[in-house]
């Protein structure tokens, strides 16, 4: 492939995309050139590049470095560099969005995402990432990706189900307690569809849009799709009703707001377990009676680490669910200003690009 020509997508930080050719890499030692089967757009992406381009974690300026967007790509191996022992040609895999310096404590445990060195790079914000035809990848961020699984299940499992899992995997959701899940973008569907496949008795989301509730509604995940009450606590008391219990054992914030927070706070039973995994704004309680008397824990958790994204994808081939089923729409390459115009609005689920399908 030396020599051709793909295209990629671009953020100029305008609240547009851009379509541009760039030249098919090659990979180099201990790299794969991975032809993408799919490629989600996520909410960071809209928050962090796609209107204007702010800083982020660990990174000076701006995080967003120019490059082909797009961090939850998965895709076919079509070519591998040098060295490569664990993947190689015709392999199917995901990409964990982050590569790190793999020396590290962090990356270590396969959190790549906490990697603090220097040489850390999130595709799609550092490197080039999934919105193109070819991402040329390090194989130590690859993930097998399952047969029984798409390449749209893949580009979710990625950044949004990854994220929803280690999130769960931190409170130990199981068949002994209930789930609320608070706000049902496309994480919080992420987390009530792998809240079930863990056993959770009763799965009840929380989500002030209309559309959104009668999207999740239809999956056939969620006992109930509630909107919210006019505070956090009216809220919590139709979640218990729902869950005919006096709280959830276990719930979890995907909506990143101080309200949606209080709620799962709020909706959560005495000595159960809180997790926060949505990006952005505050965290406001009050203390005695809210957390200390009810005996709660609270968990922050950021994405999840390689071996876990690895333990999902099996998991979710084994419980028979597939993540593409939060997918409302889907955009070839050339409508990628369409897609992200649609995944910073009013999109039903998730939004992903599929370079395979023919454009307009």
């Amino acid at each position: 492939m030396s020599g051709e020509m793909m295209r990629g997508v671009y953020l100029p930080g305008d609240s547009t995309a851009v379509l541009r050719e760039l030249p098919i890499p090659a990979p180099g030692a201990g790299q794969v050139l991975i032809e993408v089967g799919a490629s989600g757009i996520c909410g960071s992406d809209i928050g962090y590049i796609y209107h204007e381009h702010k800083g982020h974690r660990g990174v000076e300026g701006p995080a967003y470095r120019g490059v082909v967007a797009g961090h939850e790509p998965a895709g076919r191996i079509v070519a591998a560099g040098p060295g490569c022992r664990r993947f190689g040609i015709g392999d199917r895999v995901i990409v964990y969005h982050i590569a790190g310096c793999g020396l590290c404590d962090n990356c270590r445990r396969g959190y790549f995402i906490s990697c603090g060195a220097a040489q850390r790079q999130a595709y799609g914000w550092q490197r080039d990432g999934g919105h193109a035809n070819y991402l040329l990848a390090e194989e130590s961020t690859c993930v097998a990706l399952p047969d029984e699984l798409s390449f749209v299940d893949g580009a979710l499992i990625a950044c949004g189900f990854g994220t929803a899992y280690e999130g769960l995997r931190r409170i130990a959701v199981s068949g002994d307690g209930d789930l609320l899940v608070v706000g049902l973008g496309p994480v919080g569907l992420a987390a009530g569809m792998i809240g079930k496949g863990m056993g959770a008795r009763r799965v009840v989301g929380v989500e002030p849009s209309a559309q959104r509730r009668e999207w999740a509604a239809g999956l056939g995940v969620f006992d109930a799709t509630l909107e919210p009450g006019p505070d956090a606590e009216s809220t919590a008391k139709l979640a218990a009703d729902a869950l005919r219990a006096p709280g959830a054992a276990t719930t979890i914030d995907c909506s990143g707001s101080r309200a949606g927070r209080a709620t799962a706070i709020a909706g959560a039973a005495e000595w159960g377990r809180v997790s926060l995994v949505g990006e952005g704004g505050t965290l406001e309680t009050e203390v005695s009676d809210a957390l200390l008397h009810k005996q709660l824990t609270l968990y922050a958790s950021w994405v999840t680490s390689l071996t876990a994204m690895a333990e999902l994808a099996t998991n979710l081939a084994r419980w028979g669910l597939r993540p593409e089923s939060v997918v409302s729409d889907r955009f070839a390459l050339a409508e990628a200003d369409k897609a992200y115009a649609l995944a910073a609005g009013a999109s039903d689920g998730k939004v992903v690009l599929v370079p395979g399908e023919p454009g307009p």
